[in-house]
């Protein structure tokens, strides 16, 4: 039994976007250290609902394989020292605002969130303001 199965199983039902990457991530680092699971990671990313919730997920997983990487190259070779390190010392958050989009590195911009589908505020009245290029100058 690998250690991502003795932390967090895999006989859950369903998943949240915050759970999925938190489960990616510590994914990532078990991979790192030989212990893949790519039917489990796979059934993560199925659980998400839309395209840019998977490619988070697939962030989280990329991100935990890298710092894993890291830290053994770093710090140690044992990998019960790099699993407490990254995964059991403290929960893993991707902040989606950070998500690189474009470029090489990045997640391609066609997953990224669009703007003009977001609603705007029931309280904001700038909906039904006139265009700044109809407004007249006051000068």
């Amino acid at each position: 039994m690998s250690k991502y199965e003795r932390a967090y199983g895999t006989d859950w039902e369903s998943l949240d976007e915050d759970e999925g990457m938190e489960r990616a991530y510590a994914l990532g680092v078990a991979t790192s250290l030989g212990e893949p699971l790519p039917d489990e990671l796979a059934a993560i990313r199925e659980e998400m609902d839309t395209a840019y919730q998977r490619s988070v997920v697939d962030l989280a997983f990329e991100e935990g394989e890298t710092e894993a990487l890291e830290v053994d190259a770093t710090a140690t070779d044992e990998p019960a020292k790099v699993w407490d390190e990254l995964v059991d010392d403290e929960p893993v958050t991707v902040d989606p605002d950070d998500v690189p989009t474009g470029g090489r590195q990045g997640l391609p911009e066609a997953v990224d969130k669009f703007g003009a589908l977001d609603r705007p505020d029931i309280d904001s009245t700038n909906v039904v303001d006139l265009p700044e290029f109809l407004q007249e100058d006051d000068e």
